[in-house]
């Protein structure tokens, strides 16, 4: 690698830089080589295992004047973890080369997030004199597929799936040339060797012509098209026919969860949403995830497309196919997971014609590998902050930096809904993408395919697993099946805690109000709103809500008529039974039957769920009497509320407290009250969020008197409901509370999995001695 050390010239010295972080496909090396040349400096750079490895020689104030620069202003896509560097005797380079990777056998370097399409490739996109004019996998090192396409480390291109599609000399030249943006892009390719897209029928046959032409008249006759983008197929059809929504909301299994479009550019958002200067920001960043806004009532979009909600999931396009798909008549497309229900994402060609052949019409697809699956983000601003739902394409594998002493690689293998896994390894979390649900063989499938592209992609194997207490989750029996040295079962709500501290870089104990839907607790009923204190050790159960019967169960869950019944008749004994009967009598033997297992407790958990008592309160409004998707109730109840500046004056509900146990009688009964007055579903609405946070606020204030401690954390899918959240935060920091809520991985299950791996890391150091 060097040359032969020999004597160097006076103040002539040599530095060795090792960098690790994200520092590999982002254009590291080239941005070395030429802030070399800008100091006339001399050595090599190259990609190896740890990351970025820098010998560069020279006058000493040059070398360090080099050092500070690179530390300091990477390039825009690198993150720097650590940069350490040694001074040694020159070896009298004879000038400054970028050298060919190493493969080192400890994996440190960092794959990089797939990045949304930049604004150069974009110009060239659209230039005729350009060679990658109308090109859909137009690209530079600021650009394109990262996570998605590669196989191994060092980031090369050998070890990606491009390696099928050998560079042209144009190709070629660009890519070896330091100067050039291109330089190592790893995906660079033009029409004459690169990918290639092609638009078949549902029998996989080719549809003569052109491929954008035929596109457009077939999304104009309201066909369905399955379209593969970067982490696997989305679902496409014009979002502004009706039929065609009816006809993909049938085909898909999806009844009423709303679905995601797509937006030609950011004058087309702000023609059917109210877009404000951060959310811009967010749609235009190089993560491009989906932003939820405020939909404009005037928009003219079908009901169809989002069944009553006043927002809208939007993204803009964020490769140059999507761009090329927006040349056409279409200004928004609906743009939704390429997936039947709830099973994975469909990644290759073969697999989505069996898998969407019953969704879609047609197929636009291309011949370049998707090695890894990966969702669109999902995310929006509430209060001034970015709120991540569902963390996935743009950020992951990016790793959380946590608090935690060295010690084993962890696996914390997640919940069961919005499954995510994530590897601690040293002190650096990898949560995974989006996984989804597990209630399948499908879906057992992509985690463990996924979870072994991690272990490969870090060289690690999991010698310590934490998995959650619930004996019926399937990731926890999963959890079986790692050949791991040890396990550790965490209980869900402790999980919550530690993962909103550990995503704060936060050690110390705190109260965590953790509000969802369902946690196994440690008495074996079903936890879900809860006011715990704790550590990344061990957590002690200071407050909860009370617990009702959940009649029948998950048919419960699914039904919140049947929680609402259960909530009528605990709180207001016989006549809230007649209120069950003048409002759900419609059900006829099938209230006598949850009546009846109220009564008895025969398969009726008890359950003290923040996500029951809001599926409870929708059904008594005549809101949502069916959950067709998780926290549908809850969602369509936050979605009626006044604006947190609006709402904050209406007095809440009354409620009580005694010893550990928040007792929410007279909260029904004031419901029930308000709606014998003839207040609208609105008012109810906010006065019920605003009780939801009187009892955050006094349980916390409860509990800080006793414990001393002033840290609140906030977790939990309930705290994604954003005048719930806005209002929490601010009025928790107004009565002199230290507030953190999640920042880098979501608030509900998808971010379960940071918990326990860091309580299941600690644990494991502490029964090491």
């Amino acid at each position: 690698m060097a040359e032969r050390c020999g004597e160097g010239e006076e103040r002539i010295i040599r530095h060795r830089i090792t960098v690790k972080g994200i520092v590999q496909g982002v254009g590291f090396r080239p941005f070395v080589y030429n802030l070399a040349e800008v100091y006339g400096l001399k050595g090599t750079v190259l990609n190896e295992g740890h990351g970025v490895l820098i010998e560069v020689e020279g006058p000493e104030e040059a070398v360090r004047a080099f050092t500070g620069e690179v530390q300091r202003r990477p390039p825009r896509l690198a993150r720097i973890n650590s940069l350490t560097y040694e001074v040694l005797p020159p070896c009298g380079y004879a000038s400054f080369i970028i050298a060919a990777s190493e493969a080192g056998e400890e994996k440190e370097a960092l794959v990089p997030p797939d990045v949304a399409l930049c604004a150069d490739c974009a110009r060239e996109t659209f230039d005729p004199a350009d060679r990658h004019y109308h090109y859909p996998f137009t690209n530079c090192t600021n650009c394109g597929p990262r996570f998605t396409i590669v196989r191994d480390l060092p980031y090369d291109r050998p070890r990606t799936s491009m390696a099928a599609f050998p560079m042209c000399p144009e190709c070629a030249r660009e890519y070896h040339d330091p100067r050039d943006r291109r330089f190592h892009a790893q995906p660079v390719a033009c029409p004459a060797c690169g990918p290639r897209v092609e638009l078949v029928d549902g029998a996989g046959h080719p549809v003569p012509g052109d491929w954008r032409e035929n596109a457009w008249e077939l999304l104009a006759q309201g066909r369905i098209l399955a379209v593969k983008s970067l982490g696997g197929f989305h679902l496409v059809c014009d979002a502004r026919n009706r039929d065609a929504l009816v006809a993909l909301r049938r085909r898909k299994g999806r009844s009423a969860k709303p679905f995601a479009v797509m937006c030609r550019d950011l004058e087309a958002v702000e023609r059917y949403c109210v877009v404000s200067e951060q959310e811009k920001e967010l749609l235009l960043s190089p993560q491009a995830p989906i932003v939820v806004l405020q939909r404009r009532p005037d928009a003219g979009l079908p009901e169809e497309l989002v069944l009553g909600l006043k927002t809208l999931g939007v993204m803009l396009p964020y490769t140059p196919l999507h761009l090329l798909l927006f040349e056409g008549p279409f200004d928004i497309l609906v743009m939704t997971s390429g997936n039947y229900s709830e099973l994975p994402l469909a990644k290759d060609n073969a697999a989505a014609l069996e898998e969407l052949g019953g969704i879609a019409d047609y197929f636009l697809w291309h011949n370049r590998d998707i090695v890894n699956r990966c969702d669109d983000s999902l995310a929006m601003v509430v209060a001034g902050e970015i709120i991540l739902m569902r963390r996935s394409r743009g950020y992951v594998p990016r790793p959380v930096a946590v608090p935690v002493k060295d010690g084993p690689v962890v696996l914390g293998i997640g919940g069961e809904m919005k499954n995510t896994f994530c590897l601690l390894k040293k002190n650096l979390a990898f949560a995974s993408q989006h996984i989804g649900e597990l209630d399948s063989i499908e879906g057992e499938e992509n985690l463990f395919t996924s979870l072994v592209n991690f272990e490969r992609l870090l060289g690690v194997k999991p010698e310590v697993v934490g998995y959650d207490l619930h004996p019926d989750y399937r990731s926890s029996r999963l959890a079986a099946k790692i050949p791991a040295r040890v396990r550790y079962g965490v209980q869900h709500h402790h999980a919550h805690l530690v993962s909103c501290l550990a995503d704060n870089g936060l050690a110390e104990p705190a109260i965590g109000v953790i509000l969802d839907g369902t946690g196994y607790g440690l008495d074996g009923n079903l936890w879900g709103f809860e006011v715990i204190t704790g550590d990344y050790l061990d957590f002690t159960r200071e407050m909860h809500l009370a617990y009702i019967p959940l009649p029948g169960g998950e048919q419960a869950v699914r039904h919140p008529w049947r929680t609402a019944v259960s909530y009528l008749i605990t709180y207001l004994g016989e006549r809230g039974r007649r209120v069950a009967r003048v409002l759900f009598g419609d059900r006829g033997r099938e209230l006598e039957v949850v009546e009846r297992l109220i009564a008895s407790g025969f398969n009726s958990p008890l359950s003290s769920g923040c996500g029951r008592f809001f599926d409870a309160v929708t059904a008594l409004l005549g809101v949502c009497e069916k959950n067709t998707y998780e926290g549908q109730a809850a969602i369509e109840l936050g979605g009626l509320t006044l604006a947190p500046e609006a709402g904050k004056d209406l007095e809440p509900y009354p409620f009580r407290i005694e010893g550990e146990v928040i007792l929410p009688a007279g909260t029904i009964a004031g419901i029930l009250a308000d709606t014998e007055r003839g207040r609208d579903r609105e008012f109810i609405a906010t006065r019920f969020h605003n009780t939801v946070l009187a009892m955050v606020l006094e349980a916390v204030r409860r509990v800080a008197q006793r414990t001393g401690l002033n840290l609140v954390a906030l977790s939990g899918g309930t705290w994604q409901n954003p005048y719930l959240f806005a209002r929490a935060k601010e009025e928790l920091a107004r009565n002199g509370f230290r507030v953190v809520w999640h920042r880098q991985v979501p608030a509900n299950d998808g971010g379960l999995c940071l918990g326990q791996a860091v309580i299941a890391r600690m644990r494991a150091l502490k029964d090491r001695g």
